[in-house]
């Protein structure tokens, strides 16, 4: 029997989270049949991309939904089953941070819950999966209630969650961390290290629901600059950096080391991609220090041009104080890419410190800038380090490899809550 998977985010398609664009795509292909629906709808503004405007118009949005299909939803599951209206109700105001925020929050969530369990109930559909342990989790974990209450005990219903991190570890409790980890039937960690972080806030009788189910990029998308269009020998070493201009980031630590890679009469040229906080005060030090000719900051890029920049550049630095493991170092060694970034986290399980990139202590300065005038200063290194880069992600880190892994997974939710039934 085919397994059927409603996929639930807080926004899809997202223009940072494209990698769930590419679970959800390698999952079919794996002979899952996934619905996708979001909480709330993309900004117009942020859809930067064929395939992103494909999704968005695919995918029912909650928040996004008439008046009247609020209230028609809510009508229909009061009128057919009160028990299970109240029941959900009872439960929300149990559930997440024991606080009159958090408690009036899960009244939202409920609402939210309703109407998706009423459009899942008429599709068929008795698994919910979600990425990030946020509301998208709250929502799920709702409406998996509603349905095992009103289909009692051998309720098909499921639900089951990607864990990231690292947000959520920073703040278990406003999270609902531990409570969702217990109620899920399953959950897929990103990295060994996720898992492992997870462990540590419930009982071992629930470490076997979780599973190592790696992220991946397209390695057709993402692939190294052709041989025969080498880069310019004597032109500046091309750096590239990718991610939100927030702090965990680290992007003031990357303009420090710039600033001393230029000290040292060594010539480079940066481009950081990507939108957030910090990009007003990034402007202003650049300045400041009158680097605007050396850094170039872009803005946000859509997939549809951002491999033909890493394909740019000789070096992909990310100088993270916080990660889970970022798909930006998968596109940049797919790309063959040698890699400068911060030993954190699950970092050290892609990338392997001399072998396809360089690790450094997160928030030094020098170190960056001491690796990245290393490999600037040795383009043989840069390619065989670009080479081991691309193999490492051939390997693991592809939607052939994940889809299926994450299809098993799924699958396995399944007979595990038909066991336990």
């Amino acid at each position: 029997m085919t397994t059927r998977v409603a996929y639930l985010t807080s926004q899809y398609p997202a223009l940072s989270h494209t990698f769930i664009e590419r679970e959800v795509r390698a999952v079919r292909a794996a002979g899952v049949e996934v619905a996708t629906f979001s909480v709330r709808p993309c900004p117009p503004q942020e859809i930067r991309s064929q395939a992103m405007r494909a999704d968005a118009a695919a995918t029912p949005t909650l928040r996004g939904s008439t008046a009247s299909t609020w209230a028609r939803a809510h009508a229909d599951l009061a009128r057919r089953a009160p028990r299970v209206l109240a029941a959900g109700l009872a439960q929300a105001l149990s559930s997440g941070p024991a606080t009159p925020k958090g408690r009036t929050w899960q009244l939202f969530y409920l609402a939210e819950a309703v109407l998706l369990y009423e459009r899942l109930r008429a599709a068929g559909i008795t698994h919910v999966h979600a990425h990030f342990a946020n509301v998208a989790c709250d929502v799920a974990r709702l409406v998996t209630y509603l349905g095992r209450v009103e289909d009692g005990p051998d309720s098909p219903w499921r639900w089951s969650f990607t864990m990231h991190g690292p947000t959520e570890f920073e703040a278990v409790e406003a999270f609902d961390l531990p409570a969702k980890v217990r109620s899920a039937d399953g959950i897929a960690c990103i990295s060994d290290f996720c898992r492992s972080q997870l462990m540590r806030f419930v009982d071992p009788e629930h470490w076997t629901k979780m599973a190592v189910v790696r992220m991946s990029v397209d390695p057709a998308q993402y692939y190294p600059r052709p041989a025969a269009d080498p880069a310019d020998p004597h032109g500046p070493t091309r750096l590239l950096s990718v991610g939100r201009l927030v702090p965990e980031k680290g992007s003031p630590v990357l303009l420090q080391a710039l600033r001393m890679v230029r000290d040292r009469g060594v010539d480079t040229h940066a481009r950081i991609v990507g939108a957030g906080e910090l990009r007003d005060s990034l402007a202003g030090a650049l300045t400041a220090a009158g680097m605007t000719e050396q850094v170039e900051l872009t803005g946000p890029i859509g997939q549809d041009d951002l491999p033909a920049m890493y394909r740019d550049s000789d070096v992909f630095v990310l100088p993270s104080f916080s990660e889970g493991l970022p798909v930006v170092l998968m596109e940049a060694m797919a790309t063959g890419l040698p890699v400068v970034t911060t030993q954190i986290a699950a970092v050290s399980e892609m990338v392997q410190d001399g072998v396809n990139g360089l690790l450094v202590p997160p928030g030094r300065a020098d170190l960056l800038a001491e690796a990245i005038l290393r490999l600037a200063a040795d383009p043989d290194l840069r390619e065989r380090m670009g080479r081991a880069g691309r193999e490492r992600i051939l390997a693991e880190f592809t939607p052939e490899v994940t889809g299926p892994a994450m299809a098993d997974f799924l699958r396995g939710v399944t007979a595990c809550r038909s066991q336990r039934a």
